[in-house]
């Protein structure tokens, strides 16, 4: 009898995104308290995405994609790659990785209110419940991170810009969901990391310019490598590969292994401390997550007046 492998395969893709991308968190941070700043590292990740995603595109088949389309990706790659590495990735480099980690668990809740205003989802009493219990998680931690004098903990502009690339990546989301779905993830990303070196490095060229790459040690360009090649191009792969087999749901939840690789592995490398405020700020966050991805779309209630 013949064994269908695919879902055990697409578990095993989606678990390992997260785990790339929470061991990300911290590896970013040593690379950028190390030779890098967060503008250097974002603009690495864009170049090495572009390029890694344009030479795998001559291996896939190859897809026509009208011209407005292409130009139409200039402003995805605003939003889904630009606006939220950069706030990101800055962010990280001013806050704890833990902290960074965990901000990027309110991203449902930021695609949820965007839905309701743009595409027209009914509002609920769970959704609402949901996003101010989320958003409640959001203000703790930023809290925390305000009065707090070491950076291990946290600090407010970090986890605001951290927070502002989510909702960045949500407007991505809610706006550009038809167009990324009409093509391949190789055809998206190639495009999309080429319009995002258009967006980036013009602002970035100077800086880049002035660094003393001799100085920068090996640790830091191994540092560099993990951020484009496992935790960009590798983790897009993964994550479209999961994308095929498993429901939205089940790919939500492993937003939360993130965070935990994250803030473990901060720990261990003396980057990050975390306290009781920073997990139950976590919890009300995952909880706030859960209701909402509970809760009915609009699509949903429509199925269910038919």
């Amino acid at each position: 009898m013949k064994t269908n492998h695919k879902p055990l395969f697409a578990h095993i893709a989606m678990f390992m995104a997260c785990a790339f991308w929470g061991l990300m968190a911290p590896i970013g941070k040593f690379a950028m308290n190390n030779g890098i700043d967060g503008i250097t590292l974002v603009s690495f990740r864009v170049f090495g995405g572009a390029i890694l995603f344009w030479i795998t595109s001559l291996f896939v088949p190859k897809e026509d994609i009208p011209r407005k389309d292409i130009f139409k990706l200039a402003g995805a790659a605003l939003f889904g790659l630009v606006l939220n590495q950069c706030g990101f990735t800055i962010g990280l480099s001013y806050t704890s990785p833990g902290n960074a980690s965990i901000m990027t668990t309110s991203m449902p809740i930021f695609a949820m209110i965007l839905a309701f205003l743009i595409l027209k989802e009914p509002i609920t009493k769970q959704k609402v419940s949901g996003v101010a219990i989320g958003c409640i998680g959001a203000l703790i931690l930023i809290l925390t991170s305000a009065a707090a004098t070491d950076i291990k903990v946290g600090n407010f502009k970090g986890d605001l810009m951290c927070l502002m690339a989510q909702l960045s990546f949500a407007f991505y989301l809610s706006i550009f969901t038809p167009l990324i779905r009409k093509y391949s993830i190789f055809t998206i990303n190639k495009w999309m990391f080429f319009w995002a070196n258009f967006w980036v490095l013009p602002l970035t060229g100077k800086h880049l310019i002035a660094i003393q790459w001799s100085a920068v040690p090996l640790s830091t360009w191994l540092g560099i490598l993990y951020v484009v090649f496992l935790g960009t191009f590798v983790c897009y792969i993964f994550t479209m590969f999961a994308q095929q087999t498993l429901r939205p749901t089940v790919i939500s939840s492993y937003n939360y292994v993130q965070p935990t690789i994250a803030v473990t592995v901060s720990i261990i490398m003396g980057m990050g401390v975390f306290k009781w405020s920073q997990l139950f700020a976590l919890c009300l966050i995952v909880c706030g997550v859960w209701l909402v991805s509970k809760s009915k779309s609009k699509r949903d209630m429509e199925k269910i007046k038919e």
